[in-house]
């Protein structure tokens, strides 16, 4: 039986503007439409739930209107919440998407960021079982601490995932040398991935983070699909699908949501990068952040495309 993911993450609150093109410093830009929708950690949370994978938040929550939206979001989702919420509210996201589906965003975090010690050691994974992370929760603080030395008492037999998301280069080296050997599933972007190895090149990049981690590296790259690299074998290129792409947003984390979902139903590393790059594709046909597709949708989109 596939395990469980238990998501400590940050879920916040996506404002998501179409505009004509992103303003330059000091100027300014009308938007077509703006909406406001759970995002952040929960795009991951939906992909991985859609895709079958029973999933569990266990990051933390504030009270307010963005924390009721958020609490709602994974109810509809049938995500089980293992944190009362916090006194301030959720934290929340700008972002501007383009014509070119291109997203420009600006956080500001919140009670999503206070996930004591006490808290995380209440959160019990099974063996099998998959712990997700993101660069976010790594930022320089007291919380950072806490979830590196809960990441160190986890059981060998539970898997950690981590996107290292676009602040890879403000987390600290010392967070970043304790936390990688534990890592199991490293996820990121061809940007990140130059960042933390020190070259822009996508096979060497992977293969040296592998190494790294002694675990799977999976480097994403848009729609050319992504490079996955285990220890001791050459890193294998897992071609993407083409698609007219209307928004971004929210890609890459229904990629590391669905490969997840992928490797619990015992699926080797590149037949479930292929199926994350199929829900990623499908994403970006969609307007919003939490746009992966349910395994149905996956299903017949991969049959389409034998």
């Amino acid at each position: 039986m596939p395990g469980r993911l238990h998501h400590v993450g940050p879920v916040i609150i996506d404002v998501v503007m179409e505009v004509d093109a992103v303003p330059p410093a000091g100027g300014g830009s009308f938007a077509h439409s703006a909406r406001t929708l759970p995002g952040g950690g929960f795009n991951v949370v939906a992909a991985a739930s859609r895709a079958g994978l029973e999933v569990v938040y266990a990051g933390a929550h504030g009270t307010g209107p963005h924390g009721d939206l958020v609490r709602a979001a994974l109810r509809d989702t049938g995500v089980a919440v293992a944190h009362p919420p916090r006194p301030d509210d959720t934290g929340f996201c700008v972002a501007l998407v383009d014509p070119s589906a291109e997203r420009t965003f600006v956080t500001h975090l919140g009670a999503e960021m206070d996930l004591p010690l006490s808290d995380l050691r209440g959160v019990r994974p099974d063996a099998g079982d998959f712990v997700y992370t993101v660069g976010y929760a790594l930022l320089p603080g007291d919380r950072a601490d806490d979830l590196v030395t809960w990441i160190g008492e986890l059981s060998p037999d539970v898997r950690l995932v981590l996107d290292p998301a676009p602040v890879v280069g403000r987390i600290p080296t010392a967070t970043l040398d304790r936390v990688l050997p534990r890592v199991d599933v490293l996820s990121l972007s061809a940007a990140e991935a130059a960042t933390l190895a020190g070259t822009p090149d996508r096979e060497a990049a992977a293969s040296a983070l592998s190494r790294r981690t002694g675990g799977v590296v999976v480097l994403r790259t848009g729609a050319q699909g992504c490079v996955v690299a285990t220890p001791g074998t050459d890193p294998a290129r897992v071609p993407g699908f083409a698609v007219e792409a209307v928004d971004t947003n929210g890609a890459g984390d229904a990629h590391v949501g669905v490969f997840t979902a992928a490797l619990a139903e015992g699926e080797t590393p590149e037949r479930a990068a292929r199926r994350a790059n199929a829900a990623a594709a499908l994403a970006v046909t969609r307007r919003g952040p939490a746009t992966a597709p349910t395994a149905e949708e996956l299903t017949r989109f991969l049959h389409a495309h034998a």
